[in-house]
């Protein structure tokens, strides 16, 4: 197959003034997690939720100085993005993927792009259909976070493990996910434009065999638990990776918790099948 077969029309496009609101508008109006940013038929860059998720850090110069919102698309954006042509193989599409960690690829023919090729088309594809593996032969390890962790703690732990954490209760059970859509089209602004602000408790041991007591943390603003999808999408290990796969189509998510009983084992995620289609 290829980048024809499988490619995404019409492309859903914003120009380098447009500010991010607008752009991050765009997305949740028709499903989609990046968009090429266009100069009359030039391509310029591309914007995408990572882009915004990401620049959300309270300690963000830009972010202190000016909303997010209303900052210009070509500040955030990517310049210059890798394009394929029609033709390319579904293989080496993901294959490039993984080599640039990106999600998406215009698709470019003669200069002009006429679609779009993302992680979800190959998900689709018939090289995924075809494969015949159990979860547990390629699921992740779990990255974790507690409900009560801050914002900031969340997105430098999210940015080193690639892009999904489980959200768990301070008894270790699941709680929720997180993942960079719930980042980049979180409402972090209240009514008044003032970041929101709430006090949390956390359950804590005084010393390492002593009795737990609740620990009063005063106004931290937002936390993993306001940001976390739930519920969370499961599967057990032993499933078949084409059952995995028949969820996350079903459910539109692109990572699936993996239990063995009530206990988190690992994650799957749809990279962990692209990698497979790469091979």
């Amino acid at each position: 197959m290829r980048a024809i077969d499988v490619m995404s029309t019409p492309v859903y496009v914003v120009a380098p003034a447009d500010n991010v609101a607008y752009a991050r508008n765009l997305m949740l109006k028709h499903r989609v997690s990046r968009l090429p940013v266009m100069e009359g038929d030039d391509l310029r860059g591309i914007l995408t939720k990572k882009d915004i998720a990401y620049r959300l850090r309270q300690t963000e110069p830009m972010w202190r100085r000016r909303p997010i919102d209303r900052i210009p698309v070509s500040i955030l954006m990517a310049p210059d993005p890798i394009t394929v042509k029609p033709e390319t193989s579904i293989r080496d599409i993901a294959a490039i993927m993984l080599d640039r960690d990106i999600s998406g690829l215009p698709v470019a023919d003669n200069g002009k792009v006429t679609g779009i090729v993302t992680k979800l088309d190959v998900l689709r594809s018939a090289h995924v259909r075809g494969l015949s593996l159990r979860v547990g032969e390629i699921m992740e390890d779990a990255a974790t976070v507690n409900r009560y962790h801050s914002l900031d703690h969340v997105i430098d732990t999210i940015k080193g493990k690639n892009d999904k954490l489980i959200v768990v209760n301070d008894n270790g059970s699941l709680a929720g996910i997180i993942t960079e859509s719930n980042l980049a089209f979180y409402e972090y602004q209240d009514e008044r434009t003032n970041l929101p602000r709430k006090d949390v408790t956390h359950l804590r041991k005084e010393e390492p065999a002593g009795q737990k007591r609740f620990r009063y943390v005063v106004e931290v603003s937002a936390v993993a638990e306001d940001i976390m999808s739930r519920p969370v999408i499961t599967i057990p290990s032993d499933a078949s990776l084409q059952d995995a796969i028949g969820l996350m189509l079903e459910n539109q998510v692109n990572s699936i918790v993996v239990l063995e009983g009530d206990e988190v084992r690992g994650m799957l995620k749809r990279d962990d099948i692209i990698k497979e289609v790469a091979k």
